[in-house]
């Protein structure tokens, strides 16, 4: 992302990568349907979000917090460790926006 990105520009890159952990924890079938509340939920939040805050400009920390955050779940290739952070991954990016988790 750029310095000149916005919040819900960060929300929507976080997203991306989001949809992409879900898909993996999708691969334990004894947990699809948790998988997928889970991820709806927090998708909504973050979604929500975006709309109360659009065009708010985002920092250049929390720039740098959420491609961080963006490059450690890329990183993941465990459909378990994926499922795990499919709670932790969207209250990272909500404490790097400066909202509560």
């Amino acid at each position: 992302m750029t310095d000149s990105a916005t919040v819900p520009d960060l929300i929507d890159h976080a997203l991306a990568a989001y949809a992409d952990l879900t898909a993996l924890g999708e691969d334990v079938e004894d947990e699809w349907s948790y998988v997928n509340d889970l991820s709806a939920s927090w998708t909504d939040r973050l979604e929500r979000i975006s709309a109360d805050r659009a065009g708010a400009e985002a920092t250049a920390a929390q720039v740098a917090a959420v491609d961080q955050a963006v490059a450690e779940i890329a990183a993941i290739s465990d459909p378990h460790r994926a499922i795990d952070w499919l709670s932790t991954f969207p209250q990272v990016v909500l404490v790097a926006l400066g909202e509560q988790p």
